[in-house]
């Protein structure tokens, strides 16, 4: 059985693969480097105290929203 080109997998395929198959280490570490090569995260210095995140405003935003309550009605 040969494996699939992971190269030219896009993340979503690549990351069904790697949960399908867990112990394929190859899949795994072209994954990794496939997230870190596609980043799309921010980042910044630790925080020092909690009035730190009133310097962070767009974080506060995305945790506010990402907490409301979502409706579930199928």
């Amino acid at each position: 059985m040969s494996k699939p080109d992971f190269k030219t997998m896009n993340r979503k395929e690549l990351h069904a693969y790697v949960l399908a198959h867990r112990e394929d280490e190859e899949a795994f570490h072209v994954y990794v480097d496939k997230l870190h090569a596609e980043a799309t995260w921010i980042e910044m210095p630790a925080l020092q105290s909690p009035d730190d995140l009133e310097n962070y405003p767009e974080f506060i935003e995305h945790i506010s929203k990402s907490s409301e309550p979502r409706d579930k009605a199928v």
